[in-house]
């Protein structure tokens, strides 16, 4: 007992050190300076906010059987919150989603104290600043990489990583070193020979779900897939 205590201990001590190397970095200039400059102009509907300003750490359930893969924090959204995919639109049609699998306690997901808890899903996003023009460079997408790295070795039982856009799938391959793969593509599954999975959605930004190229049934059919890896393999 003394030694699963003392285990479970040390792995918390790991994810708060994981999140204040994330919120603290400034290994990217270009980054920093932008989503601190957010930060201080602010747009007009948020202009009596605080803005987080930082790095956005993920999201969830550490015992998370599923990895939810995203692209960066939205300027406006993450950025704004701190927290990953809270406060834009994006982040709403995605945690609709997970509702209805079982995945959140609730559909939305506004600020950082508004009661959203996950269940068997962790959430986070490749690159942890949000970049200009959303597009964040090579240089800024490997300075991030080892804290994605340090979220998979800590998510002990991970089995399904649902990437969201091309982003979120390539990162996932470079980190599992997953050299035949097939081309990206919303409903796309791919077996890794470490037991994962990885299963591919087009990411709910609202160039995509306002034209239709990704809805709620598609995204619905994606996390129920997820459920169900994640389910039978034991």
């Amino acid at each position: 007992m003394f030694n699963l205590l003392s285990s479970l201990v040390e792995r918390s001590a790991d994810w708060d050190r994981l999140e204040a190397d994330i919120v603290g970095c400034r290994a990217c200039p270009r980054l920093v300076a932008w989503r601190e400059q957010v930060a201080r102009e602010r747009r007009a509907a948020f202009r009596d906010e605080t803005y987080w300003g930082r790095g956005v750490p993920g999201f969830g359930d550490h015992n998370a059987r599923i990895l939810v893969l995203g692209l960066a924090p939205a300027a406006h959204g993450a950025n704004r919150t701190g927290r990953v995919f809270t406060g834009d639109r994006s982040g709403d049609f995605l945690f609709r989603s997970m509702y209805r699998a079982g995945l959140a306690n609730q559909p939305t997901s506004v600020g950082v104290d508004d009661g959203l808890r996950l269940t068997g899903a962790w959430v986070t996003a490749a690159v942890k600043c949000a970049p200009p023009g959303n597009k964040p460079g090579v240089d800024e997408r490997d300075n991030c990489a080892p804290f994605l790295a340090r979220e998979l070795v800590l998510l002990e039982g991970l089995r399904v990583i649902v990437c969201l856009g091309a982003f979120g799938y390539e990162a996932a391959c470079r980190h599992l070193a997953v050299a035949h793969r097939p081309r990206f593509g919303h409903g796309v599954e791919v077996d890794v020979d470490s037991g994962l999975t990885l299963l591919c959605s087009f990411h709910p930004s609202q160039q995509n779900t306002f034209t239709g190229r990704l809805t709620e049934e598609m995204l619905d059919a994606v996390f129920g897939r997820a459920v169900e890896l994640a389910r039978s393999r034991r």
